[in-house]
């Protein structure tokens, strides 16, 4: 597969295949690397789209940085690619894993995409970080007295958590289509659905999928739902 390799400011960047006109940002979660998009890429292929995909804070090539990942160096992470993609391709559309899905719906809340594609989305941050609290024995007073309390799963802020209880998602304008795990537990079944109201998204779930979608039969469940959407999408057009 062709891909070209370059840094937009200090960001690793990887357009996949030969030029066209339209194009999909590829916006992925933790844990995870630009390189990861190829099995996107070649499904994107077949239906005449082009992929660009990067490395957020701290993943892949930029994990020995001190630029952590967090809401506020995502979102300007997020708004670079913006600009490029945007004034490099005439047709643009979104596909966000995860906390690159939350990251993307605070950067791009006032941008409509051609078609947006959301895997197990952190949609309700406040929501989760509740959860944490719960699961970890946290309260409120804790962390705002602490500043920052660590946690088996992630380092709790008190900056980022005021920050997401300001800033809840009220708009979404894109036509969306997202992959929901059934046993997904950082995100409920109800806070999906009460996103997916609001953004008139169309919500697929898969019954026996947790949130990352590992399991033996995932990998084919996630690749059959990419194709039918991004198909849907020249049908539609």
């Amino acid at each position: 597969m062709k891909t070209e390799k370059f840094y937009i400011g200090n960001i690793p960047v990887i357009v996949w295949e030969e030029w066209s006109e339209k194009v999909y940002l590829y916006v992925h979660g933790k844990m995870a690397r630009k390189e990861e998009a190829a099995e996107f890429a070649e499904i994107a292929k077949s239906s005449g789209w082009q992929t660009v995909s990067f490395d957020l804070p701290a993943h892949g090539e930029r994990k020995d940085e001190a630029y952590p990942c967090n809401i506020w160096n995502g979102i300007s992470d997020l708004r670079q690619l913006e600009g490029y993609v945007f004034s490099s391709w005439s047709r643009v559309s979104l596909y966000a894993c995860s906390i690159g899905a939350y990251f993307c719906l605070h950067a791009y809340g006032g941008r409509t995409f051609e078609k947006c594609l959301f895997l197990s989305p952190i949609v309700d941050m406040e929501y989760l970080i509740q959860n944490m609290f719960s699961w970890f024995h946290v309260t409120e007073d804790m962390l705002r007295n602490r500043g920052d309390i660590s946690t088996p799963i992630e380092t709790l802020s008190w900056d980022y958590y005021q920050y997401v209880k300001r800033n809840p998602i009220v708009r979404w304008n894109s036509s969306t289509h997202i992959l929901y795990g059934g046993r997904d537990n950082l995100q409920s079944l109800e806070v999906i659905k009460t996103f997916a109201d609001l953004s008139h998204s169309k919500l697929t779930v898969s019954p026996n999928s947790e949130h990352a979608f590992m399991e033996a039969a995932d990998n084919t469940i996630v690749k059959k739902w990419i194709a039918e959407c991004i198909q849907q999408e020249v049908n539609e057009i």
